[in-house]
């Protein structure tokens, strides 16, 4: 918005100074960097996350395996367990558990499990990798594609306040140019301002 206002400055007035004319332009050219660096970055951005992700939820896909578990007994401690990647809450029981792991190998241990009131026996499932170490669940492809879009509009919305602050930055210095230099047009002025016949 700032940006904005700097090109306000290049209306005609006769008291229009050189310094007026430079704040101008440099909001002209942070203008236009923000209409087409930030959205160019974010795209980038985006597109980069996308294939990253997407690479994740294929390899994820095939590395994690959804495996039948049996509980053993009731660890207690119920907890809420909230996914990263969903919005949804829900209610886990921490139990003793057997599973058998993809390459065949026999597990136990203490897992969380999706079930409110656990029973010795009671059946349920849990993601491991290929040697049966618990795991959380693969990423989707719905999920992996909103965390790049994210991306993209964080780098983008990044950009944008990276060119405002050079833009910013470089007004404050011509305004500090420019204070010194009434400065010192005052120190020369100032011991003669109002007396008589001054000038002449």
């Amino acid at each position: 918005m700032r940006a904005l206002t700097g090109l306000w400055r290049w209306r005609h007035n006769a008291l229009c100074r050189a310094t007026d004319l430079a704040e101008a332009w440099v909001a002209l050219v942070a203008l236009a960097l923000i209409a087409v660096a930030a959205p160019a970055t974010g795209a980038l951005a985006g597109a980069a996350a996308q294939d990253s992700l997407q690479r994740s939820v294929r390899e994820q896909r095939h590395t994690r395996h959804l495996v039948p578990a049996t509980v053993v007994r009731d660890l207690g401690r119920p907890m809420t367990d909230t996914d990263p990647d969903t919005t949804a809450r829900e209610t886990r029981s921490r139990v003793l558990a057997d599973w058998t792991a993809p390459d065949g190998t026999r597990r136990r241990g203490p897992v969380l499990a999706g079930l409110e009131s656990p029973h010795t026996g009671d059946h349920f499932r849990v993601w491991t990798d290929p040697h049966g170490r618990i795991t959380a669940r693969p990423l989707d492809a719905p999920t992996a594609t909103t965390h790049a879009v994210l991306a993209g509009i964080g780098a983008a919305l990044a950009t944008a306040a990276l060119i405002e602050s050079g833009r910013r930055l470089a007004v404050w210095r011509m305004v500090r140019r420019r204070y010194a230099g009434w400065d010192r047009a005052w120190e020369r002025a100032g011991p003669d301002w109002g007396k008589a016949g001054t000038g002449s």
